[in-house]
């Protein structure tokens, strides 16, 4: 596909990179030249100088006959004339990031107004993620599927954990939860297991099934931890305002610190009930005042990485639970790794695996839908949920019959409102859900599981 990044900030060059990587023709337009000269020496892409709000400029990029065009500048309003500009020139999809907690309520409306495919907010999709984690705070990450019936969570097998030297097919017998193992990270390679693969510490695997399921798992894997009632946010941006919200919604007291006083008076009346502490949370006599120490989770959004690290730490070293930290760049994902920060959220990512869903189904045929992707094992595998039509090739063959590639994983059905954790003899109908999981870029369309297609 031909596909235009107009505007070269962090999640742009993410997004190029993803695409790119996967096969794509990309162009990226900045107006910066330094950012232009950068990209050209570090990806495989077609780059343009110039305004993505000027058709000119557009047009040299290949507007007219592009696939798809994402308008990522800094500015909202930008990415909405861009937008414009895309759709008028004859881009066949264009998406727009647009950021501002006011436009999330009209996102429908802004988009058949403008004429846009999809509306990205990547502040919102990161609070989601970080309430989800909150929501289940014995596991590192948890993806969520066909409106929560099926999650995926992450957890790491330590020493003297009771999963150290269990063999997958004895999971469920062990721990009377039905569940599955559906990759395993270990010496930084993400596999998909099959029965016979014996878990060791070290391993950091992630586990499939509906919520109810995975609570019983935790409970008798003796990883339950108590449920968040407190939340301690540093830093008052986007963020965290949709954060604050959901978090009312499940009952959670909130505090955000948050170092700029005029902020703080923006976010009395941004955030509903929300405790405003206006100070800087990198001060641990604030903190400690604060009640650090009796809080059940700890949320860093700063827009400083080392300062969301570090405070982190601390407040890891005064006994938090529960911690999540957000990061802009990947090349601190060691340093919080060796210091046990496991749950570590990147809006730049959620942005790519976003693009790289809705890209993928546009190449979708009639035979399932795509409606859900998450990269998981740090990139290297990925969750994906279809919906499965009448005319799919996988549809009444059960899973055993079914000639599946190598690295390919049918982990959940649902089906109504069941939750089916298959085995050999489960089929595929029309109108499940299906979770597979699979080795990363091999899946457009449910068919593309089949290693001979009809």
């Amino acid at each position: 596909m031909k596909i235009i990044i107009a505007g070269a900030g962090i999640s742009g060059f993410s997004v190029a990179q993803t695409l790119t990587s996967e096969g794509h023709d990309v162009t990226v337009v900045d107006k910066d030249a330094s950012v232009i000269n950068t990209i050209s020496n570090m990806l495989d892409v077609i780059c343009v100088e110039g305004s993505i709000t000027n058709p000119e400029t557009l047009i040299e990029a290949g507007a007219h006959e592009a696939d798809l065009l994402m308008a990522a500048a800094g500015s909202d309003e930008v990415n909405m004339v861009c937008g414009i500009s895309a759709v008028k020139l004859g881009t066949k999809h264009v998406i727009a990031r647009i950021r501002d907690s006011e436009y999330l309520s009209q996102t429908e409306f802004l988009r058949e107004a403008l004429g846009l495919s999809v509306i990205i907010n990547p502040e919102y999709e990161c609070a989601k993620e970080i309430s989800r984690i909150l929501r289940f705070p014995g596991a590192v990450r948890v993806d969520s599927f066909s409106k929560g019936s099926v999650e995926i969570m992450e957890h790491r097998v330590v020493k003297g954990d009771k999963l150290d030297g269990v063999m997958l097919k004895d999971l469920t017998s062990r721990f009377n939860a039905k569940v599955l193992v559906s990759v395993v990270e270990r010496d930084d390679e993400a596999v998909i297991p099959n029965g016979l693969f014996t878990l060791k510490a070290g391993d950091t695997m992630s586990v499939t099934g509906s919520s109810r399921e995975l609570r019983k798992f935790f409970i008798a894997l003796g990883q339950y931890k108590k449920p968040v009632k407190s939340v301690m946010i540093m830093g008052g941006g986007r963020i965290t305002v949709h954060l604050s919200k959901l978090l009312a919604d499940c009952g959670m007291a909130v505090t955000i610190v948050e170092k700029d006083s005029e902020r703080c008076e923006e976010l009395l009346d941004l955030t509903d009930g929300a405790r405003i502490i206006c100070g800087d949370a990198t001060s641990s006599e604030l903190l400690l005042e604060e009640g650090i120490k009796t809080t059940d989770a700890f949320v860093a959004l700063t827009g400083d990485d080392g300062d969301n690290i570090l405070t982190s730490m601390y407040a890891k070293s005064c006994g938090v639970e529960k911690i999540v930290v957000k990061s802009n760049h990947d090349y601190y994902d060691s340093i919080m790794e060796s210091v046990g920060l496991d749950s570590v959220v990147t809006p730049k990512t959620l942005v790519s695996q976003q693009l790289a869903r809705y890209v993928r189904a546009m190449d979708n045929s009639v035979g399932s839908s795509m409606e859900t992707l998450y990269k998981i094992a740090d990139g290297r595998a990925e969750a994906l949920e279809f919906i499965v039509g009448k005319d799919s090739e996988c549809v009444g063959i059960s899973l055993k019959e079914l000639k599946l590639k190598k690295n390919v994983l049918v982990c959940a059905l649902v089906r109504g409102n069941k939750t089916l954790i298959p085995d050999g003899s489960s089929a595929i109908a029309a109108g499940d859900h299906a979770i597979i999981v699979s080795r990363a870029g091999m899946l457009n369309q449910l068919d593309d599981i089949l290693e001979v297609r009809r």
